[in-house]
Formats: C-alpha cells, sequence, structure tokens
C-alpha cells in the first residue's frame, strides 16, 4: 500500500513541476519578446531623433558661414545688417536663442542679440583663440541646456572677430513624436567632451542606445534609454492569455494521453492473452535445443584431440614405442578433463555462478589451440603462422574459455582457407596495446560475405554448409564474459578477427 500509494503522489506532483517549467519557460519567453518590442520601439524612435538633431546641427554651420560674411565685409559701418540677418536666422530656427560677434582685439562694437543671462565675451574670445579652424563647442554658462559653437571670423590667423551661436539643446532635441514625452523614456546630450547638456549625469538607466550625431563640427553625443519594470515586460492580459493557453493545452493532453493509454493497454492484453502459451511453449524448446547443440559444438574439440591421440598412441604402441605412449595418454587425461570442464560449465550455462578467474598467458592458449590444429593444419596444405611477444602476455579469465574462442577462430580460419585456391596461410599475432592484450587472427581466404557480416555473431548463423553457427556466438559471449571484446575488422584480403581483452593487475602496473 506505501508503495502504491507514493505512485499516486509522484503523478500528480511531476506533472505539477512539468505544468511550471512550462509556464515559466513561456512566460520568459513573453518577457523577451516584450523587452525586445521596447527595444526595437527605442532603436526606431532613437534613429528619428538621430536624424533630425544631425540635419538641424548641419544647418548652423551654414548659418554661421553666412553671418561670417556679413561680419567681414562691414559689420562695422553697417550693424543694422548683422541684426537684421541674424534676427530673421533666430527667427526662423527657434533653437538659436542668441548670436554674438565680438571683436577679438577687445575694442568695441560687440553685437549681442537675445544674450541676456551671462556676459560672453570673455568666453567668446577664449573659444576663438583655441580655434584651430574648425568651430569651438562650449558649455552656456547657466543652468540653462545650452551651448556656444564659436567660429572665427573670417576663419583664418588674421581672424577680427570670434562668431557665435548660442544652440538651446532642448529645443534640439524636439520633434513631432510624443514618445519621448513617456516618463519612463530617457535621453541625453553631451558635448565630445563629456559635458552634459540633457540629462541628468548620475541617471540610474544605462544607455541602450548611443550614437554621436552626424556632424563634423558637432559631434554631440546622443544616448537614450527606456525603463521597463516587471508589467512591461508581463502585460497582466498577456499573462493571463498565455496561462490560459497553457491550462487548455495540458487538458487536451492529458484527454488525449489517457485514452491512449487505454487503447495501448487493451491492445496489449488482447496480445499477451493469445501468446501466452505459445511463447511459453517455444521459450522451453528453444533453451533445450541451444543447451543440446552448445554441447555437441563445445565437445567436439576435446573429442576430437582425445581420438587423435589414441590413435597416434595405438600406432607408437603397435612399434613398441611405449615411452612416448605415456605422454600421449598424459594428453588424453588432460583432454578428458577439459570436456568434462565444457559439460559441467554447459551444466551451469543457465544459472547464475561466480567466476572463478585466473591469470593466464595469452601465449599459452594460442599454444594449446595450435597443438590441436597443426595436424589439420598439415593436412590442407596451410602455414599456420605464430607471432607473439618474448614477455608474457597476461590477462585475468577462465583458461578453458580462452582455449576455446582461439580454437573457434583458428579452426575457422583454416576452414576459410580450404576453399581457396591460392595461397593457404593463416596468421596468428599477439601484441600489447596500452592495457589491452589484442589477439588477431587472419586468413587468405574469401572472406565474409556482405549479407552476412552484420549477422555474423548472432546464433545459428553460419557460411559453412555444415556448420552449427554457433562458434562465433559462443566466443564472443565468452570474451564478453572475460571484459574483453570481439570483432571483425577489415581486411585486404580474407578475414581478420581481432580478440581485445584486458590485461591483469600485476601486467598492466607493469606496462605502466
Amino acid at each position: 500500500m506505501r508503495t502504491t500509494r507514493r505512485q499516486i503522489l509522484r503523478g500528480p506532483l511531476a506533472r505539477g513541476i512539468a505544468w511550471a517549467l512550462v509556464c515559466v519557460l513561456a512566460l520568459g519567453l513573453l518577457a523577451g519578446f516584450e523587452r525586445n518590442a521596447r527595444l526595437a520601439d527605442l532603436t526606431a524612435e532613437s534613429d528619428r531623433l538621430h536624424a533630425v538633431a544631425s540635419q538641424r546641427v548641419d544647418q548652423h554651420d551654414a548659418h554661421l558661414t553666412a553671418l561670417s560674411a556679413i561680419a567681414v565685409a562691414g559689420a562695422e559701418p553697417r550693424p543694422d545688417l548683422f541684426r537684421e540677418v541674424a534676427g530673421a536666422i533666430m527667427r526662423f530656427y527657434p533653437r538659436i536663442i542668441g548670436i554674438s560677434l565680438v571683436p577679438l582685439d577687445g575694442a568695441d562694437g560687440v553685437i549681442e542679440i537675445r544674450v541676456r543671462e551671462a556676459d560672453l565675451r570673455a568666453l567668446i574670445r577664449a573659444a576663438a583663440d583655441r580655434s584651430t579652424g574648425a568651430p569651438v563647442l562650449v558649455r552656456y554658462p547657466s543652468d540653462r541646456p545650452a551651448y556656444l559653437i564659436v567660429k572665427r571670423s573670417p576663419n583664418s590667423q588674421a581672424a577680427r572677430y570670434g562668431l557665435a551661436l548660442v544652440i538651446d539643446a532642448a529645443a534640439l532635441l524636439d520633434g513631432d513624436s510624443d514618445y519621448w514625452t513617456r516618463a519612463e523614456a530617457t535621453r541625453w546630450l553631451a558635448l565630445p567632451d563629456g559635458t552634459t547638456l540633457i540629462g541628468a549625469p548620475g541617471d540610474v538607466n544605462a544607455p541602450q542606445f548611443t550614437r554621436p550625431l552626424s556632424s563634423g563640427t558637432q559631434p554631440l553625443d546622443l544616448k537614450t534609454a527606456i525603463r521597463m519594470t516587471l508589467s512591461d515586460i508581463l502585460p497582466p492580459g498577456r499573462v493571463a492569455l498565455v496561462l490560459a493557453v497553457i491550462a487548455l493545452g495540458a487538458m487536451a493532453l492529458r484527454v488525449i494521453g489517457r485514452q491512449r493509454a487505454k487503447v495501448r493497454d487493451a491492445e496489449a492484453r488482447a496480445e499477451l492473452s493469445g501468446l501466452e502459451t505459445r511463447l511459453s511453449h517455444a521459450s522451453r524448446v528453444n533453451a533445450l535445443g541451444e543447451m543440446a547443440s552448445g554441447m555437441a559444438h563445445e565437445l567436439t574439440q576435446p573429442l576430437t584431440a582425445i581420438l587423435a591421440q589414441a590413435q597416434a598412441a595405438r600406432h607408437l604402441a603397435a612399434r613398441g614405442d611405449i615411452d612416448r605412449v605415456s605422454g600421449i595418454l598424459e594428453e588424453v587425461v588432460g583432454q578428458t578433463r577439459r570436456a568434462s570442464a565444457i559439460l559441467e560449465r554447459l551444466r551451469t550455462w543457465t544459472r547464475l555462478r561466480e567466476r572463478n578467474a585466473e591469470p593466464i598467458d595469452v601465449r599459452d592458449c594460442i599454444g594449446v589451440a595450435e597443438n590441436l590444429l597443426a595436424g589439420q593444419a598439415r593436412e590442407l596444405g596451410v602455414r599456420l603462422t605464430l607471432t607473439m611477444p618474448s614477455k608474457p602476455l597476461t590477462v585475468e579469465g577462465d583458461r578453458v574459455e580462452l582455449e576455446q574462442v582461439l580454437f573457434n577462430l583458428m579452426r575457422n580460419a583454416l576452414d576459410a582457407v580450404a576453399e581457396s585456391a591460392g595461397a593457404r596461410e593463416v596468421a596468428v599475432e599477439a601484441s600489447l596495446d596500452g592495457a589491452m592484450a589484442v589477439i588477431d587472427v587472419s586468413d587468405t581466404g574469401p572472406g565474409i560475405r556482405p549479407d552476412v557480416r552484420d549477422r555474423l555473431f548472432t546464433p545459428f548463423v553460419t557460411t559453412r554448409e555444415n556448420g552449427t553457427g554457433l562458434g562465433l556466438a559462443l566466443s564472443q559471449r565468452l570474451v564478453e564474459r572475460a571484459g574483453g571484446d570481439l570483432t571483425l575488422l577489415e581486411a585486404r584480403e580474407g578475414a581478420r578477427f581481432r580478440v581485445s581483452l584486458p590485461l591483469a593487475r600485476a601486467a598492466r602496473e607493469a606496462a605502466e
């Protein structure tokens, strides 16, 4: 009952967490969309304001040029002409709130139009002295957001006047858009040296748009920003709409999921009910067949060796060579014990058992397989070549199983080259590759057909007419049991199988 209750609680909790994650993701996407939309509006309005302000400051250069020409031509005898032109400019361009013409030698003849808040004479003379040809920008000496653009007249070392326009920076940024009247929108305008004209220097909003005006003489820095609150990036109406859509979608998916689960359960029950009896019978038959085939395949090798050794002992006994018979009988005993071990292993094949691994020198196992197959190699005219290192190649595993694997691979190679009309060669090479012992068995036979290659290690798949199809499948299982791998490698000629086994701990430490 406790497990069932946990499962019942786990289902709603998991669905609640999933729904919450979907909601958070959706609201995050909504917030990102709203923020990007507001930043896009800010960029568009800032681009428009930048273009208007850049066009306006370029007009100041034309005004300075016209007034400078009048001043040089006759400002002293005809000051009324200068005042008339200056007044017309200020009427058509209200952002120009003052015009001054100041003699640089300190003489009389100063012309000041609508300049009331401060004495600009010394400021204009100093700015004109600093000029190297380009107009000089100076902050207007009052709290008013304005600046002076000062030019020498004529614009040379022989300048006689300092000509200045007083520009209202706020009027410079005025436009027909009500976007900048919003409380959350902020604008800054500063002289090139960083002196602020509009906007508080310590404003908490970081500028989100920054660009100097497109003017060679008045590159004022224009900066804008917009303040976004939580309600701005997550409008309540849209949040409610998103959550409602998610809730409806979740309900629909839940209904669909339940319906599909019911259909699947009904289909599964019907299928299981019809196949239960046949599957049980087939499982018993299959297990019995695999056990019988495996026993026949495994026992063939030691019995073949026993037969060969017994025949050799009979010939030696007939010739009276009793001393050699004793050695052969010892080998017969060894193969008999090996057959007994195979029977014991096959008897416990389907039963869980603890492996009794031992250190094994791979070279010894290769030698056993060679002794068993040397006669067959001679009968077939096959050159069997062994390449092994001079030092032990020690792994941990079942000695009988490893001998069985190598015997299977080498016998398969002999069977393969028996069908070859060319050179009949089988090569076995043992080597050390890092912390792995590698054994390659290659032959010069016809190779593995492409249609069999992908199923080569599947039980009962064979390329020989009288083969059982169990040798490679059993070999792969035995190698994997030892922690290694049995693979088919690409070869220019014939087939090449590789057995990779991890070195025993002592051997691995010695190799390192």
